[in-house]
């Protein structure tokens, strides 16, 4: 029965429920980015013969809008820490339940928001539901790469985060597809309510690969090495994390300041500078997404094979410059611009979040996430926050300064990435070695290891 565990069929159907934990709750994450003018359009009116009123539109101001997103990434940034620390000490099982529970419930409570339309109640309810959603799904990502990372260090690492990113981001893709036809056919409730059943599938598969992940370890003999290295672990653990890991977080939060408040406003964006219909503006946002769900996994397994990780988180920012100086300053078509920014973010998943693993130790890979994760969310907070407020001035310039705004954080991450090969150089190039590179030096310390202890051995006293 172990060897039924160790083989691949067994690990890569672990990792099909771990990639549908968050399928439900990607695609209700930027379900406001879809719905962005539907929420803005102010719905008062007085009903007359000469006007026409908009039933459905919540009246939400560019300040209240782009908050539903700063809520979710300040929530994430303060709870995701203890998140990760929780997941080491209790485990993958109670943490996917536990976090996937939470997003079911805040995407009920967000949708319920629409429901008191035109009263104080629909914005602060819709907030709170974001927040306990945010609590859940930036949880709910620890858990599902530290499952990941589990089950597939050493072997195929890369590509199963790239595939549980494309899995996420498909979505993300169908969210961008489908909200707006959905709106148009039974309303913005609804369609927040369907994205709230969706969530639910994620609570699903959290039962399913939380009893996999504990039969599988169970059976290979490995849970009880896992359950006491999680009682060992203690947070101050942090303070022994590597100055590789942090320039790594560092350059994960720049670049995704530049991505996440982006796409966010994208649709809007589109719609405003180019003129395009809502649903079309939609589509073309999401374009980044729809290129990263295509190409994670394959340049997944790429890096698995040739490394190369640190000098690619230098050529996907610095590739990443020219989009935002075209949005900022041409009039070039939109889709040039979000296809490739779809490539390079694909680049930066499949480069980025998997360096976590190889510059911490296995037993607190999930407090290393959480406080990834909290980082990179207290960035896009406040990114979201600023994007707002510029939007709000309402001058003929405000987007233009926006793109300038994300271009820096672009820049910011070129700076820290070659920081971070300078600094992985000095360590034996970890980040960069390929799969064949990193067999061999593993061989080689083991081979010295026991050297050593030959050696050891051979110098003990003889008692007779």
């Amino acid at each position: 029965m172990c060897q039924d565990v160790e083989r691949p069929s067994y690990r890569f159907l672990v990792l099909f429920f771990n990639c549908l934990l968050t399928f439900g709750s990607y695609y209700c994450f930027d379900m406001p980015s879809v719905l962005q003018d539907q929420m803005q359009k102010d719905y008062h009116c007085n009903k007359t013969i000469n006007e026409t009123c908009c039933t459905e539109c919540l009246g939400m101001s560019p300040s209240d809008y782009n908050l539903l997103y700063a809520v979710y990434s300040w929530t994430n940034a303060f709870v995701v820490i203890g998140a990760g620390f929780f997941i080491d000490k209790f485990g993958n099982q109670v943490g996917a339940s536990l976090f996937s529970s939470l997003c079911v419930v805040g995407s009920c409570v967000f949708a319920l928001g629409t429901s008191y339309r035109g009263t104080d109640y629909m914005v602060p309810l819709m907030l709170f539901g974001r927040l306990i959603f945010g609590a859940g799904n930036g949880s709910l990502t620890i858990v599902q790469n530290r499952i990941t990372s589990f089950w597939f260090t050493g072997k195929e690492l890369a590509m199963a985060f790239g595939i549980t990113l494309a899995f996420s981001r498909l979505g993300s893709v169908l969210n961008f597809f489908l909200t707006g036809h959905l709106t148009d056919a039974v309303g913005i409730r609804y369609t927040l309510w369907i994205g709230a059943g969706l969530c639910g599938l994620g609570f699903i598969s959290a039962i399913i690969v939380g009893i996999l992940d504990v039969h599988g370890f169970k059976k290979m003999g490995r849970m009880e090495s896992i359950t006491s290295q999680s009682k060992r672990v203690r947070i101050s653990d942090v303070k022994n994390f590597s100055m590789s890991y942090w320039l790594v977080i560092f350059t994960i939060m720049f670049f995704y300041n530049g991505i996440f408040p982006f796409v966010a406003d994208a649709s809007k964006f589109i719609s405003d500078k180019y003129h395009y219909e809502d649903n079309v503006s939609a589509y073309m946002a999401g374009a980044v997404y729809d290129v990263s769900l295509i190409l994670s996994p394959f340049l997944g397994g790429f890096i698995d094979v040739f490394g190369k990780r640190g000098v690619l988180c230098i050529v996907c920012s610095t590739l990443t410059i020219p989009v935002f100086g075209l949005l900022a300053f041409s009039q070039a078509h939109p889709l040039i611009s979000t296809i490739w920014l779809g490539i390079t973010y694909s680049v930066a998943a499949a480069s980025m979040w998997p360096s976590i693993p190889l510059v911490v130790y296995q037993a607190t890979i999930g407090t290393a996430m959480g406080i990834a994760t909290s980082l990179q969310m207290i960035g896009i907070g406040f990114s979201n926050l600023i994007v707002g407020e510029i939007l709000s001035n309402k001058s003929e310039y405000s987007w233009k300064y926006v793109m300038i705004y994300l271009l820096a954080n672009i820049l910011a991450c070129v700076v820290t990435s070659i920081f971070l090969n300078i600094d992985d150089v000095k360590k034996g190039g970890i980040l960069n070695l390929s799969r064949k590179e990193a067999k061999e030096k593993t061989e080689n310390e083991a081979n010295s290891n026991a050297d050593t202890d030959a050696l050891v051995e051979s110098m003990q006293p003889i008692n007779d």
